[in-house]
Formats: C-alpha cells, sequence, structure tokens
C-alpha cells in the first residue's frame, strides 16, 4: 500500500470526532471518501496531512510511520491536499499561487507548464489576483498548486462544493491527467453519484467511523443510503 491509517483516533479538544478509522490507497488508486455532514471527512484528511494529530492509532506512507510527522515534513513526502474552500492567498496571482506549491522541493513531472496545460485558461489568467477569478476557477488554481508540489497522493476536499455541473464536469474531466504518472487521489465528495463514477473504491464514513467500504461498481443504492445515514 501506498498508504495505510489503522485504528486512528482524533479529537477536537474533548470532542471525539474519529473513531478508529481503517483505509487504504494503493498506488494509482482513486478512493472516494463519503458521508453526510460532520461524518468526519475533513478531520480524516487532516490528519492523513498533520494537521490535526492523531490520539491513536498508526499513519504510514511506504510502510514508514507519518502519524507524528509535522505537515510541512508530509507535504515533502509526497502527500497534499487541496482544501475545502481553496484556501488562495488573496494578495498573490495566480502564478504565485501556483507557486506556492513548489516549497515542498519535491521533483518532477508537475511545472507551470503542464499546469497551464491542463487548465489553459489559469495561463490566460495568470497575472491576475487569484481570488478575483470565478469559484471554477479558483479551484483549477487550488489543483494546480496541490499538482506543483508533485505528490504521489492527492487529497482533494470537496474540489465540487457550490460550483456550476458544467464546471464541475469540467475539473473532474482533468483527473485522467493526475492519474498517468501513478499519482493516487483521494476524494471527499458530496455527490455520491459522481464519487462513485470517478473512483475505484468508495469508503463511506458514518459519525467519524467506516460504515461501508468496498468497490465502487459493487456497492448498491441500498447499501450507500444505509451506511450514508445509518438506516
Amino acid at each position: 500500500m501506498l498508504l495505510q491509517a489503522q485504528s486512528v483516533t482524533a479529537f477536537y479538544g474533548d470532542a471525539q470526532a474519529l473513531f478508529g478509522v481503517d483505509m487504504h490507497i494503493a498506488p494509482g488508486e482513486v478512493v472516494a471518501l463519503i458521508g453526510a455532514n460532520g461524518a468526519g471527512k475533513s478531520t480524516f484528511l487532516k490528519t492523513l496531512t498533520g494537521l490535526l494529530p492523531a490520539k491513536q492509532g498508526e499513519i504510514t506512507l511506504d510502510g514508514a510511520r507519518i502519524d507524528r510527522t509535522d505537515a510541512a515534513d508530509i507535504v515533502k513526502l509526497g502527500v497534499a491536499m487541496v482544501p475545502e474552500g481553496r484556501r488562495l492567498f488573496p494578495s498573490l496571482s495566480v502564478e504565485e499561487n501556483l507557486h506556492m506549491g513548489t516549497l515542498s522541493g519535491r521533483s518532477g513531472a508537475w511545472n507551470l507548464a503542464r499546469v497551464y496545460q491542463l487548465f489553459p485558461i489559469l495561463k490566460e489568467k495568470r497575472h491576475q489576483p487569484a481570488t478575483s477569478l470565478s469559484g471554477g476557477q479558483q479551484q483549477m488554481v487550488a489543483i494546480g498548486r496541490g499538482l506543483m508540489s508533485n505528490p504521489r497522493l492527492l487529497l482533494c476536499d470537496e474540489i465540487s462544493l457550490g460550483l456550476a455541473p458544467i464546471v464541475i464536469r469540467e475539473i473532474y474531466a482533468a483527473l485522467p491527467a493526475l492519474l498517468a504518472d501513478g499519482m493516487s487521489l483521494l476524494i471527499v465528495e458530496q455527490d455520491v453519484q459522481l464519487a462513485m463514477q470517478v473512483s475505484s473504491r468508495v469508503v463511506c464514513l458514518q459519525e467519524g467511523r467506516v460504515s461501508l467500504e468496498g468497490p465502487s461498481g459493487a456497492l448498491t443504492r441500498e447499501q450507500i443510503s444505509s451506511a450514508y445515514f445509518g438506516i
């Protein structure tokens, strides 16, 4: 496995948010993480990236533990996140925001030219303030910034949230280009149907616990509904 989480628990203060979560991701795999609001999806991504410490359990990358590693060092190891809400730097241009991804110091195939090839509109608007772009274009900047760190595993947190359907289709149409070099993807997605279409495997969280896991094409609507809502 590229990444493996075993019995991971996490807290916000005294409130427990994750209860013994297990998950694995293989090289080149696309895994969709689904669940209702408050199920623990974003919390789990934060534990994988070191932004929130795992209270118990282990997280390994290529068999080496990273659950006690600083977030900046985890990026250098090849795990990057496209955060919910994009979190762009408003004082920086599109191109300057993209360059922030290079601070990981990792070498690889992703550079400005390749990001602009993936999202041509960003080259056209490269000198504009990033936050002056449309929501979909800002999401492209956030994805491009993640790619510029040349990750082995890219975590995408709600990249379709609040976007028009045509923009969502455009962004998801770019995903195969990300996988061409063997990159793995973990996608948090509220649209269950879309999540199943773009992934090879689905993991459902319900109140901080894994309620269902299996191949995207093999899970029934009834199984998903039961795991999603706990009924």
